[in-house]
C-alpha cells in the first residue's frame, strides 16, 4: 500500500510542477483514490443485473458467473456552468468474477470480484487538485456477502431476504479500483412474481470509510437502492425489463440526492435461461454526473447454476401420475383431472365436451369441431375463416368483420351503409351510388364529371375547377343558370373608370364562350351596377358607361354586336349590404341577363 501512495505521489508531482509552467499562482492537491465504478452487480444466479430475483433454493446449490461491465465516461470534471471539463476516465473495461452456494434453502454466501481489463482518461489539473487518471489492469475491492430468506419463496408473489455485504479493500487505490478502507453494508431485498409480471427492490446502507470526496464533493456513509420490473415469457425462460439502481451520500455534510455525490443509472435489461446456464445483456444511461456514473454502460452476463427440480413421486398404482389411482383412472397412462364421472375420471379436462382435451383445444369453453389447426382445432366450424362462428355469421361464404346486429355480423364492412361493401367501395365514409368505375363506386355523384362531387359542387352542372371558396368550388369562370351568364368572378375596372383591367380579359373571354357554344342565346343585357358610395347620378352614369365597355369587349371577342344591349343602374339595385366592404364589393358588378333564348 506504501508503494502505490508512493507511485500515486510522484505521478502528482509530475502534474504539479505541469501546473507551475503554466501559472505561477496555481496550487495543486492530489485528489485521493477511491472504487471509481459505481455499478455492483447482483448476486450469481440472479435474473437481473443490479436487483436480485431472490432465488435461495437448494440444499446445497452451487452458481458461478462472469459480468462484462463496459462504462463510457464514468468520471468527468465539470466547470462552474455545468460544462464538461476533462474525462479523468473515458473508458472501462471489467469483469466482475462471481460465485455464491445457497445452504438449506434459505441462506447464501456469496463473494465478487472486479477486474479492470482495461482503463484510460485524461490526467488535468482542475480548480487546485491533480487528477491522475488510472491506466492499465488490475483487481478492485473483493466483495463478500450473505443472505437469508425471511419469507416466502422463489417464483411466488413476494419473498423478502436480509443480507450483509463487506467490501475487502483488495483494489489499488492508485488505480482508482479501491477504497483503501473497508466498505460494509446491510440491505432489505423484495423480488415476487404475479403471472408474467416481475419485480425487484432492494434498500441499504453502506458505511464507507474513505471520505474524501470526488471533485470536491464529499461522499462516505450511502444509502443504497434498486428498483426492477419486468415481464416473463410464458416458458419463464426469458424475463425483460428495465432495472434503476443508485445510491445518494449522507454524510460529511453531503446534499441528499446532489447529481454529484448520486451515482444513478437506468438499465435495459433481458435474461434468458438454456439449461442450467442465465444469459443476460443489458445496456442504459446513467441519470446523474456522480463520479462512478457512466454516460452510457453496456453489460453482459452468463451464469451457471444448477436447475432446482422439484419432483413429485407418483403414488402407488398411478402411472401417470396425475393424483388418480390406476383403478380409478379412465386414462391411467395420460395425466389428467379428477372427475365424479368414471368415464372422465384422471383423463384430460375437457370442459366444453366435444371430446377434445383442454389442453389440445384452442376454444375449451365451446363445443366444436377436431381440425388439423391449433389455432383452429375444437372451435365451431368457421368457413369463410374470418373469426365469427358460422351460427353467428349472417355471411358465413364470406369473410368479414364482426358488429352488434345479427343481420350484419359477419359480413363484409360498409361503414357507411351505401350497400356497398368497404373493399369495393372508393369512398367508404361517404355513401354514394354503385357505378362500374373502381374509383368512383361507391361515391357520391358527380353530374358534371368535374371530379368534385355534387354535395360539395357549387355547380354541379357545369364542369369547373376546383376552389377553396365554397361558392365558387367547381363552377366555371362562366356559365348558363337561371336566365343570366353567371360569372365566378366580377369583371374589374379602374378606379372611377370604365376601363377594364387586363386581369379581368379571362372573364371576358369565357362569357363570349359561353355564348358560343350556345347558339339559342339570341339576345344578351349587360347590365352594371355600383354601391351607394357617391353621388347616384354619376354612379349611374359610371355603371352604363362600364356595361357599354363591357359590351365593346365582347364585340371585339367576336359577339355580333346586334346581340348585346347595355345599362347602368348605379347603386338602384343592390344585391347586398352597402353596410361593409364585403357587401359593396358585392354590389359593384357587372350581370349578363338573357332575354331571348331559344327554346
Amino acid at each position: 500500500m506504501r508503494e502505490q501512495g508512493r507511485t500515486r505521489w510522484l505521478a502528482s508531482a509530475a502534474l504539479v510542477t505541469m501546473a507551475w509552467s503554466t501559472s505561477a499562482r496555481a496550487q495543486t492537491v492530489a485528489t485521493p483514490g477511491f472504487a471509481l465504478n459505481r455499478f455492483e452487480p447482483a448476486e450469481r444466479g440472479s435474473e437481473w443485473f443490479a436487483n436480485d430475483t431472490l432465488d435461495l433454493r437448494g440444499k446445497l446449490r452451487p452458481a458461478i458467473g462472469i459480468t462484462a461491465d463496459y462504462g463510457y465516461h464514468p468520471y468527468v470534471l465539470l466547470n462552474p456552468d455545468g460544462s464538461q471539463n476533462t474525462s479523468v476516465v473515458a473508458d472501462q473495461l471489467f469483469l466482475h468474477a462471481g460465485g455464491a452456494l445457497v445452504i438449506a434453502d434459505r441462506l447464501r454466501l456469496a463473494f465478487s470480484l472486479p477486474i479492470a481489463l482495461t482503463e484510460g482518461g485524461t490526467s488535468t489539473v482542475h480548480a487546485g487538485q491533480s487528477y491522475v487518471a488510472p491506466d492499465g489492469a488490475g483487481v478492485g475491492d473483493l466483495r463478500l456477502a450473505a443472505d437469508v430468506r425471511l419469507y416466502g419463496t422463489y417464483g411466488g408473489l413476494l419473498t423478502v431476504a436480509a443480507g450483509v455485504r463487506a467490501w475487502l479493500p483488495t483494489g489499488a487505490v492508485s488505480q482508482d479500483l479501491g477504497d483503501g478502507d473497508l466498505r460494509i453494508g446491510p440491505h432489505l431485498s423484495v423480488a415476487g412474481d404475479a403471472g408474467q409480471f416481475a419485480y425487484a427492490a432492494s434498500l441499504g446502507i453502506i458505511y464507507r470509510g474513505n471520505s474524501q470526496g470526488f471533485d470536491g464533493h464529499p461522499i462516505g456513509t450511502e444509502t443504497e437502492f434498486s428498483l426492477a420490473a419486468g415481464l416473463r415469457t410464458k416458458s419463464r425462460k426469458l424475463l425483460i425489463g428495465p432495472e434503476l439502481w443508485g445510491s445518494t451520500a449522507i454524510a460529511n455534510g453531503a446534499t441528499v440526492f446532489d447529481a454529484r455525490t448520486s451515482p444513478v443509472a437506468l438499465l435495459v435489461s433481458g435474461h434468458g435461461t438454456v439449461g442450467d446456464f442465465i444469459i443476460g445483456l443489458g445496456a442504459g444511461p446513467g441519470l446523474s454526473s456522480a463520479a462512478g456514473t457512466a454516460a452510457f454502460r453496456a453489460l453482459a452476463s452468463v451464469d451457471w447454476t444448477p436447475a432446482v427440480v422439484e419432483d413429485k413421486p407418483a403414488l402407488p398404482g398411478d402411472r401417470d401420475a396425475d393424483g388418480v389411482l390406476d383403478p380409478d383412472d379412465a386414462c391411467p397412462d395420460v395425466p389428467g383431472v379428477r372427475t365424479d364421472d368414471p368415464k372422465t375420471n384422471g383423463c384430460p379436462a375437457d370442459r366444453d365436451k366435444d371430446g377434445i382435451a383442454d389442453a389440445q383445444d384452442a376454444c375449451p369453453d365451446v363445443p366444436g369441431v377436431k381440425t388439423d389447426d391449433p389455432k383452429t382445432n375444437g372451435c365451431p366450424a368457421d368457413r369463410d375463416k374470418d373469426g365469427i362462428v358460422d351460427s353467428e355469421d349472417a355471411c358465413p361464404d364470406v369473410p368479414g368483420v364482426k358488429t352488434d346486429d345479427p343481420k350484419t355480423n359477419g359480413c363484409p364492412s360498409d361503414r357507411d351503409k351505401d350497400g356497398i361493401a368497404d373493399a369495393q367501395d372508393a369512398c367508404p365514409d361517404v355513401p354514394g351510388v354503385k357505378t362500374d368505375d373502381p374509383k368512383t363506386n361507391g361515391c357520391p355523384g358527380d353530374r358534371d364529371k368535374d371530379g368534385i362531387i355534387d354535395n360539395e359542387d357549387a355547380c354541379p352542372d357545369a364542369p369547373g375547377p376546383k376552389s377553396s371558396d365554397p361558392k365558387k368550388n367547381g363552377c366555371p369562370m362562366a356559365r348558363v343558370e337561371n336566365g343570366q351568364v353567371k360569372i365566378t368572378d366580377q369583371i374589374k375596372f379602374k378606379t372611377g373608370s370604365a376601363v377594364i383591367l387586363k386581369e379581368s380579359q379571362p372573364i371576358i373571354d369565357a362569357v363570349s364562350k359561353v355564348m358560343k357554344d350556345h347558339p339559342e342565346i339570341k339576345h344578351v343585357r349587360v347590365e352594371g351596377h355600383t354601391d351607394d358610395r357617391g353621388a347616384a347620378k354619376m354612379n349611374r352614369d359610371l355603371s352604363k358607361r362600364r356595361a357599354a365597355s363591357v359590351v365593346a369587349a365582347l364585340v371585339k371577342a367576336g359577339i355580333a354586336r346586334d346581340h348585346l344591349t347595355s345599362d347602368g343602374f348605379g347603386p338602384d339595385k343592390p344585391i347586398d349590404t352597402n353596410g361593409t366592404d364585403a357587401g359593396r364589393a358585392n354590389n359593384r358588378r357587372v350581370e349578363f341577363h338573357i332575354e331571348d333564348e331559344k327554346k
